[in-house]
């Protein structure tokens, strides 16, 4: 787990000022914004619902515009929408809502929105302003489509500029909602207010209840003799953590030998977060109603208290841990011949990092020396771990080379650097490893058909694959395999690509990529090319994790495992729901650290690669993985028409596409949002 630094303080309101992803086809913008104009100046007619047959009725997600109008996201995936200002009842971005079709206009399809299912921002985080007598909240998303007026006496007493939650109290048609603020978060340049917001924003949990924390506190912090029975003893063999040089819970160790036979034995030792970890307990409800640990460049939230996370649950050297435990015996070949999945105990020889590793398969002579009764043996598991991942790369595992940032913050919170992080061998190593476990275990329990939660990625949609097909046959590229590719396809594809070409195809053919998902069904990893995969290793961060470590423990037990199968199910969906919700978070405050890491930089000039192409502009993005956007009206020229398929801007003189080397300028930044300009238009004459 990342370093965690404590936020500021927060101070609620005064008492005495309290009386108690868009989808479909590309849109056109500039006839919507010109319906909506005329519709504003109609009649508003009463908005009520009204009856509809079920045929009728289209449902779905408000994507708000913020000038009145929106569009409707459909759940069956058809084309978004257009609902004009006067047809939008009282739905806010994000809203899930049911619409009737009311006809078209030119930019294709019309609706209405008549019924209100599921209100998404009963809260709302937000900049409070005071201006000519009127208080107001301008919500951090903009996908809202309003800002929220605030009577005086339910500010809360909030200073203008402060950042402040707040509760939507009424939703008046073709009008402001009106709130009252509940939280006062501070202003937006002292120390994590930025990171608070975000956290408000997207309903985080920060802090424990009072029930889960005395829960935690009542596990004993260590191991008793008691405790061992039926374990597997490997205290006696050299086990070591290898993690991040900040990292404070280790919660995967491992070990290798050589058996008689000369095959490899290597042992993956997971913390067996489930033995203290009850079912339907206070710890357990709460891991499940956060499913995952969230991780922000200045603090983190975790899934479970420091009790576990950081105590009895973590390998830390020198100390017996209960563990569950895999044993791989592997050929040269990187076969796994056969294999052992129990419960143990171990003692961590040592606590590594990666650097140190890294150094010491480098042949650091000071690292070599005082750590070489580990030397052998991470000099074999580098072996292995090569032995693995040509394994994984002749079977079709697809390698995509995406960059990784690493962002610096001071004492105070603020960004102080951001650079491109390489990974080093010993992360390759430990990766091959954990990739090698959650295979076999998912193999072993789709032998024994139990209920058990997987680790799912499906093939690229059919026309995703036509996109990058026909992207790269304009590149005088050939694709290898036009009805419905295989992993190995693309695997092939990629690797044999030219350096000059090779970025490119790469972010489209990820873009390609259907998003990864927790499953009670077995359907393989495209991906990774695996036929059985699993997520096992991080049961302290992730509850699919812990979930089936759970399952693993009552099948060795030899209980009854039917148990689980609704289980698996609910526990499936709410860890890919929270997954999203966490990595969104994650982006938007990495987004916008790196952002201010920017904002003292206006007018310098570098030189970065256009990774995004749009209709509005063209993304440009740095060596240090800050990116910024250059809107179409600030290009060279005019007359720009955007080719959605090939990800480029045209005009009659120029074109800017995706890959393409640009030099720019910084010219702005507005909260998470960089914007570039060109350096010089001489560049492109």
């Amino acid at each position: 787990m990342k370093k965690e630094k404590k936020g500021n303080l927060l101070r609620k309101p005064k008492k005495s000022a309290q009386k108690k992803d868009t989808h479909g086809k590309r849109r056109n913008p500039s006839s919507a914004r010109g319906y909506a104009k005329s519709a504003a100046d109609k009649k508003n007619p009463a908005a009520k619902a009204a009856t509809f047959s079920q045929a009728e009725r289209i449902e779905g997600k408000i994507d708000a515009s913020g000038k009145g109008f929106g569009f409707l996201v459909r759940d069956d995936g058809g084309e978004d929408l257009f609902i004009p200002a006067r047809d939008m009842l009282t739905a806010l971005g994000g809203d899930r809502v049911a619409c009737v079709r009311t006809g078209m206009n030119r930019g294709g399809g019309e609706a209405k929105v008549v019924e209100i299912l599921s209100r998404a921002n009963e809260h709302v985080v937000g900049t409070y302003r005071r201006t000519d007598g009127v208080g107001i909240v301008i919500a951090d998303n903009p996908r809202l489509g309003t800002d929220i007026f605030v009577k005086d006496e339910r500010s809360g007493g909030a200073a203008s500029g402060e950042k402040v939650v707040v509760k939507i109290l009424k939703y008046p048609p073709m009008r402001r909602p009106e709130g009252e603020v509940k939280e006062i978060l501070g202003f937006p340049d002292e120390p994590g207010v930025d990171i608070l917001s975000i956290i408000r924003m997207h309903n985080l949990y920060e802090s424990f209840p009072a029930t889960v924390l005395r829960e935690s506190e009542r596990i004993p912090q260590s191991v008793s003799e008691q405790m061992l029975a039926g374990r597997t003893d490997y205290r006696n063999q050299t086990v070591i953590t290898i993690d991040g040089d900040d990292s404070r819970d280790f919660d995967d160790a491992v070990t290798l030998s050589r058996t008689r036979e000369g095959l490899f034995r290597l042992g993956v030792h997971i913390a067996d977060v489930a033995h203290y970890v009850k079912a339907d307990g206070e710890l357990d409800k709460e891991a499940y109603k956060r499913a995952t640990s969230v991780y922000f460049p200045d603090r983190v939230l975790p899934m479970l208290p420091e009790a576990l996370c950081n105590g009895i649950c973590s390998l830390n050297e020198g100390v017996d841990r209960l563990t569950l435990s895999v044993e791989m015996d592997i050929d040269d070949f990187g076969a796994i011949v056969r294999h052992k999945i129990c419960e143990g105990v171990i003692r961590s020889r040592a606590r590594m990092t990666y650097t140190q590793v890294a150094k010491i398969l480098d042949g650091d002579a000071e690292l070599c020396a005082r750590y070489d009764f580990l030397v052998p043996m991470l000099q074999d598991m580098k072996t292995l771990a090569a032995i693995l991942r040509k394994k994984r790369t002749e079977r079709g595992n697809i390698e995509f080379d995406i960059p990784e940032c690493k962002i610096m913050l001071n004492e105070q919170g603020h960004t102080v650097n951001v650079t491109r992080m390489q990974p080093l061998v010993s992360h390759k190593m430990i990766e091959e490893f954990m990739l090698a476990c959650n295979e076999t275990v998912a193999e072993h329990f789709v032998a024994k058909k139990i209920p058990f939660v997987f680790r799912a990625h499906a093939a690229p949609p059919p026309e995703k694959v036509q996109t990058l097909i026909g992207f790269v046959s304009a590149l005088g590229l050939t694709f290898p395999s036009v009805d419905s590719p295989k992993s190995a396809d693309f695997a092939r594809f990629l690797a044999s690509l030219d350096q000059s070409v090779a970025g490119v195809v790469n972010r489209v053919a990820l873009r390609s990529m259907s998003k990864a998902t927790y499953e009670p069904n077995n359907a393989g990893h495209f991906g990774l090319a695996a036929p059985y995969y699993c997520h096992f290793t991080s049961p302290i961060r992730r509850y699919p994790d812990l979930m089936i470590h759970r399952i693993i423990k009552a099948f060795l037990h030899g209980e009854n495992v039917s148990k689980f199968t609704d289980t698996v199910v609910a526990a499936s969906r709410q860890s890919s729901e929270r997954e999203k919700l966490a990595e969104s978070a994650e982006r938007k405050a990495d987004d916008l650290k790196k952002a201010e890491f920017m904002r003292d930089k206006i007018g310098e000039d570098y030189f970065g690669v256009v990774s995004g192409v749009t209709e509005w502009g063209i993304f440009v993005e740095l060596e240090n993985t800050v990116e910024g956007l250059i809107r179409t009206e600030n290009l060279p020229g005019d007359g720009y028409v955007f080719n959605g398929e090939l990800f480029r801007l045209d005009n009659p003189s120029r074109t800017f596409k995706l890959g393409d080397r640009l030099h720019i300028t910084v010219a702005g930044v507005n909260g998470d949002r960089v914007s570039f300009a060109l350096f010089s238009e001489k560049d492109f004459a």
